[in-house]
């Protein structure tokens, strides 16, 4: 094999090069489950289900990406959807056949005229006769084709003009069925016609047998290397063949139920002139016949609206009602709407060929979310088949949390994370991972540990550590194997975060911050003050001890009743469990107790306050008090009656009300949290530190 340049390429190896088509991109960024996990929780925490918190991200998309700017959600790409559908049907007619066929005939009349006038050979009789033909040429361009057809044309550029009706209509209906062939069968000879004939009887035949389940594949083969030529799609097999034939026949089946009534019946008479034979129209109603038989699924009873003036041919009229069945299919995908809808269900290759590349780029971003978020181990389904957001993803949804706390706390960006230097006071015995901008001495033999047995883990091909890229025995140490021991500057404390779950906190709007602040102080205690001894306690008409899973979980609770004397009940209990910690009591709520627990346990309710409902919150204060507690009240909104109940409970207890705006409650609450462990240890400055805060902000503290 030689060159254009005559030089020898024989043996050499060519490199060619194509667009990827093997998957995801395998440069595109990395999807952000961060951001896509952060919406998702704070939908979930608004009271949607983790399944439809997914759906509701996926609809509005990520905002961002790691490339820059983010991509298009399923309602955007619905909304183009439907845009480019609307367009199609104003901008299209379906007269275009008949137009040109009018056209054609016109032209070949008016040759016809001028050649009759001009010929002084001709006898006056007979050009009399002949210009009375052609002036009584019926209106409909169907009948007046039909009458042509056995007139004797004086003009050759006439009768071609003619002729090219008949080729113009052969072409146009093959078009319909088969797309590409109004180019391909232009300038057709008898023998390309009767080669089409010829594989519409074969094509007939092969169905036909399929029907009747006698064809084998070597039927479907033999097929293929006769007429292969007319199918460049190259189906693999009879099925596939079925399908892109039935698709476009539909097509063409409702473009004609779109046309109106005398344009269908127009465009049925020509269709008998197609080639001068009736030969392809028994060919091609004989193949919708067997179509529709083989592929009832197919919508061939549909029809559209067409309102535009650009007019469509038969071929290129079925093309559009085939985009048009496409854009309705991609809309259902992106609708997301029926039962078992999966992101994987949108076919990308459609989505790109109607909205273009972007679109089917920014929708496999989708599907490489939706995929990530049920593989990472963030989503877990429960017995019941319901998804859940488990511990990893409400780990990482209060780090998301604590992180924006302590931006607010520092007020600026960058500053360390709420973590003090504990190296003042004896060791507690307790040790924890190393994080950046730790001062804490070093666990020798924990971090030694770790190493080895990463060394040992990474020396087995059957262990494959999560995160890894590639080997990393020849490391020492790295980052992970650290520990470092944590000083008495971390004493224990037992925190109860008694939150309000009352009708009011959903009515104005402050369920969500109230569950992103007990989500942040559950993250704060949990990984950074870990000896501490941490409860949540919602209260409504009566209270109960929450996980943090069950507490941002929690519905809206639209029953009436502020028992803050169950709360405290329990709290108390908590304290009394953990007698040698630091009781710390916060307590977040927006109302005065208006229920309370009778001593045979029935709850009472009363608005306004009954007398004995705030006697009985008072006295659980008191016991509060007296265990030692650290008292904070949160106050939510601006009633005057609850300002002053508050005040006058905290006097009581030598406790503290703070009066923060909802999106720094999680702020005021880590805070107050913090600032109660001043005094011990290292944390001696955080209360002074944590209060002038609260003074800069705006707070007014009593």
């Amino acid at each position: 094999m030689a060159d254009p340049g005559g030089r020898r390429t024989r043996g050499r190896r060519r490199a060619r090069y194509a667009r990827y088509d093997g998957g995801p991109d395998p440069l595109a960024p990395p999807v952000d489950l961060a951001e896509a996990l952060q919406h998702i929780g704070e939908d979930v925490m608004g009271g949607y289900s983790p399944e439809r918190a997914m759906a509701e991200f996926l609809r509005r998309g990520p905002s961002t990406s790691s490339g820059g700017a983010g991509s298009r959600g399923l309602d955007e790409l619905a909304r183009e959807v439907a845009r480019k559908r609307q367009e199609m049907l104003q901008r299209h007619s379906l007269d275009g056949t008949l137009n040109e066929v009018r056209e054609l005939l016109d032209n070949a009349v008016l040759t016809e005229r001028a050649q009759l006038a001009r010929d002084v050979d001709l006898d006056d009789t007979d050009r009399a006769f002949r210009e009375m033909q052609l002036e009584g040429l019926p209106a409909s361009t169907a009948a007046a084709v039909s009458e042509l057809a056995q007139y004797d044309w004086q003009s050759a550029e006439a009768r071609a003009d003619y002729e090219k009706i008949k080729d113009l209509l052969g072409r146009e209906l093959l078009d319909q069925r088969f797309k590409g062939m109004k180019e391909a069968m232009e300038g057709a000879t008898d023998a390309d016609r009767a080669a089409i004939n010829e594989m519409l009887a074969d094509l007939n035949e092969l169905l036909e047998k399929n029907r009747r389940g006698e064809d084998t594949p070597e039927d479907f083969a033999e097929f293929m290397d006769k007429h292969g030529d007319f199918f460049p799609e190259n189906p693999r097999d009879i099925d596939e063949l079925m399908d892109a034939l039935a698709q476009r026949a539909a097509a063409a089946q409702r473009m004609m139920n779109s046309m109106t009534a005398e344009q269908r019946r127009e465009l049925m008479e020509l269709s008998a002139q197609a080639f001068g034979s009736p030969e392809l129209m028994e060919g091609l109603n004989r193949l919708d016949g067997n179509l529709q038989a083989l592929r009832p699924g197919e919508d061939w009873s549909g029809s559209e609206q067409f309102g535009g003036g650009e007019g469509l041919g038969l071929g290129d009229g079925t093309g559009v009602l085939q985009d048009l069945a496409e854009l309705d299919a991609l809309s259902e995908q992106l609708s997301q709407s029926y039962g078992g809808a999966r992101m994987d269900d949108l076919d990308l290759d459609a989505l790109a060929r109607q909205l273009g590349d972007q679109a089917a780029v920014d929708a496999r971003t989708l599907q490489e979310l939706e995929r990530a978020l049920r593989d990472s181990g963030y989503l877990k389904r429960t017995s019941d088949g319901q998804l859940r957001l488990s511990p990893k993803a409400m780990r990482q949804l209060g780090k998301a949390l604590l992180k924006d706390v302590a931006t607010r706390i520092s007020g600026r960006q960058g500053q360390r994370d709420l973590r003090h230097a504990g190296a003042a006071g004896e060791r507690s015995g307790a040790t924890r991972e190393w994080a950046f901008g730790d001062t804490e001495p070093w666990d020798i033999p924990r971090t030694v540990l770790n190493a080895v047995r990463r060394r040992a883990a990474d020396d087995d091909p059957s262990v494959v550590e999560e995160g890894r890229h590639g080997p990393s025995r020849n490391r020492l140490f790295e980052l992970a194997d650290i520990e470092v021991m944590e000083t008495e500057a971390r004493t224990q404390a037992a925190v109860a975060l008694l939150v309000d779950t009352s009708f009011s906190m959903a009515m104005d709007g402050r369920w969500v911050p109230m569950k992103r602040t007990a989500l942040a102080l559950h993250q704060l205690v949990t990984s950074r003050f870990r000896g501490d001894r941490l409860q949540l306690i919602g209260f409504g008409r009566h209270a109960e001890v929450m996980e943090i899973e069950q507490l941002t979980a929690l519905d809206a609770m639209w029953a009436k009743g502020t028992n803050l004397h169950h709360a405290l009940l329990l709290a108390n209990r908590h304290f009394r469990k953990h007698p040698n910690a630091q009781p710390v009591l916060l307590i977040v709520t927006d109302g005065e107790p208006t229920s309370h627990l009778e001593p045979d346990g029935e709850v009472y309710f009363s608005y306004p306050p009954h007398p004995l409902t705030i006697a009985y919150s008072v006295r659980e204060l008191d016991n509060a008090g007296r265990l030692g507690a650290q008292v904070t009240f949160f106050r939510l909104g601006d009633d005057p009656g609850l300002a002053r109940f508050i005040d006058s409970m905290a006097k009581r207890v030598d406790g503290k009300v703070v009066a923060p705006e909802l999106d720094d409650l999680g702020a005021a609450v880590v805070g107050s949290y913090l600032g109660s462990r001043g005094g011990r240890g290292s944390g001696a400055s955080a209360a002074e530190d944590f209060g002038g805060w609260f003074g800069n902000r705006g707070f007014w503290v009593g």
